[in-house]
């Protein structure tokens, strides 16, 4: 596949990133026509079939979410050179997204924003809560908190540092329940739990909590829900040490039982290889969050 047209790369990419032939031929200056076709050519070029029709949208084959990330990275280094060959190189600025669990999006990423933003006023900040893992492959999001490692081979992680969470419950329920602190104390306590599969009641027992289904008084399977019963005296529940000291009328309990640890892991795609906006973002975040245990 020699002699790959430029102009029908930057047609597959818009097509992609808008999911639309029409808005893509707005972006682009083309008539849908003129667009439709230079889609159809690089298809025809490389031998695959890129899109899809659904409905009124075009989505992406398997082959074409393969091939993006190639394309995303041929385009960025096009755009490079067309900034350094005009002097702009240097320059900082556009959207950053980042997605991270709602309990740290309220309580750890504020703070980091506005340092990053007095330090980079050209560079906006899209924060994306949600427990669930945003798709950075399919550009959810341009850099995720996680607490799992990736497998993804296409993907760039950092492991920031291993944080600690304990078992924390608001003043008004300790005057009424007093302050539990051995594991053997929990077994008639309620419980905020976050599930009601079994799987968070399996945790707390593998951690040496003798407590059953019964124990749990309410769930929520939100971070930022499961926090605020907590607060309200609805029972115990596990919380980053970080954001339970900041927390007004939050009191430790369980105090000899063993902290919770779990990584803090910072995730993007191969773009931050390129991506100087991206680079100094993912480089904030990552002293930031090292520095905030």
């Amino acid at each position: 596949m020699d002699n790959l047209d430029w102009n029908q790369l930057k047609a597959f990419l818009e097509t992609a990133e808008t999911g639309s032939l029409s808005a893509a031929a707005r972006r682009l200056g083309l008539t849908q026509p003129t667009l439709s076709r230079q889609v159809a050519a690089i298809e025809q070029r490389m031998g695959v079939t890129l899109f899809e029709r659904v409905g009124k949208r075009m989505a992406l084959t398997p082959t074409g979410l393969d091939l993006l990330e190639h394309a995303r990275a041929m385009g960025t280094a096009a755009e490079a050179l067309a900034m350094t060959a005009t002097g702009r190189s240097q320059a900082v600025a556009g959207v950053v997204s980042i997605s991270a669990t709602d309990v740290m999006a309220t309580h750890l990423l504020p703070p980091l924003v506005r340092r990053l933003r007095d330090e980079e006023p050209g560079i906006a900040i899209a924060v994306i809560a949600a427990d669930a893992i945003s798709d950075l492959l399919r550009r959810e999001a341009d850099i995720a908190i996680r607490h799992v490692k990736p497998e993804q081979p296409e993907l760039i992680a950092r492991l920031v540092r291993e944080a600690e969470a304990n078992f924390y419950a608001s003043e008004d329920w300790v005057q009424v329940h007093g302050h539990p602190r051995r594991a053997e104390d929990a077994a008639h306590l309620p419980f905020v739990g976050s599930d009601r599969s079994g799987q968070y009641l399996s945790y707390l027992r593998q951690h040496g909590l003798p407590i059953e289904e019964a124990n749990f008084s309410c769930y929520a399977d939100q971070s930022k829900a499961h926090w605020a019963l907590v607060r309200h005296g609805l029972g115990i529940g596990a919380m980053i040490d970080e954001i339970a000291r900041d927390t007004p009328g939050i009191v430790r309990v369980l105090d000899d039982v063993p902290p919770v640890r779990f990584p803090i892991w910072l995730v993007t795609h191969r773009e931050l290889r390129t991506s100087r906006r991206i680079r100094i973002v993912f480089e904030a975040l990552a002293e930031g969050l090292a520095g905030s245990g």
